[in-house]
């Protein structure tokens, strides 16, 4: 026999449970990734070491521009970050594919240069 009071559960458990699955797929970018960048006549490869707390993102950029700190964000499999270099704010916007090895987007280098980028875990 089905009682009302369980029956008036069902909702509340139907929802934490969507809630808990949904954190539960939330990326883990954190560690080192080694990334290839393409600007057209220019291409770089920097190196990114990438801490995650929740959805904030901190860590470090170390390439042609030289060492600087960056800061982002992760969604499920978006990440953005961005830094500052020469000057210039440095934006990447990536996606995380299936694996969660492999980050693919676009790099804007304070509107004078832009292009895409891929960024592997080491």
């Amino acid at each position: 026999m089905i009682s009302f009071f369980s029956l008036r559960m069902v909702p509340a458990a139907v929802c934490a449970a969507s809630l808990f699955a949904g954190s539960a797929f939330a990326a883990d970018v954190s560690g080192t990734w080694s990334a290839t960048v393409d600007l057209g006549s220019r291409h770089g490869t920097p190196t990114f070491v990438l801490k995650q707390a929740g959805d904030a993102l901190s860590g470090t950029y170390s390439g042609a521009l030289g060492d600087s700190d960056l800061t982002g964000s992760v969604k499920q499999s978006v990440v953005d970050f961005s830094f500052t270099a020469m000057g210039a704010t440095v934006k990447y916007d990536g996606k995380l594919d299936a694996s969660g090895n492999t980050i693919n987007g676009t790099v804007d280098y304070g509107g004078q240069a832009s292009g895409t980028f891929t960024a592997s875990r080491k």
